[in-house]
């Protein structure tokens, strides 16, 4: 919890919180998305990511533009000023992870890249 709130501190002092440039990575990711599978990829109702990209697309961070296929469906893409807050952003995270995992030597990093590997597999295998 607190590694979230001092990575979103220092995410949004590049332009963008950390709940904000979620669904941005996932666009970027991808290169376009709908809502309804971006709703999936981040595990939420399609009804919150909408008002989100409501609020992206406010700021001029994401484009809607129809699909042309569904009419009811819009296709979310980056922004040039997306793109650039999407880049300043993941800097900053990307350094604020260097420095948290800059206190374990390699051979501690290794170790606990391994064990968080086996977490990972056991939570899979309880999931199903």
């Amino acid at each position: 919890m607190r590694s979230h709130r001092m990575m979103d501190r220092l995410m949004a002092a590049k332009g963008v919180s950390y709940a904000r440039a979620r669904p941005l990575m996932m666009i970027a990711r991808e290169g376009r998305l709908r809502t309804t599978d971006l709703a999936i990829l981040l595990g939420l109702t399609p009804r919150t990511v909408t008002e989100a990209i409501d609020g992206l697309e406010r700021d001029g961070l994401v484009l809607r533009e129809p699909d042309s296929m569904d009419r009811r469906a819009k296709w979310i893409s980056l922004t040039a000023l997306g793109q650039q807050a999407m880049a300043a952003a993941d800097a900053e995270k990307k350094a604020y992870i260097d420095q948290v995992f800059g206190a374990l030597d390699e051979g501690e990093q290794r170790d606990l890249l391994a064990l968080l590997a086996k977490l990972n597999s056991r939570l899979a295998s309880l999931v199903g």
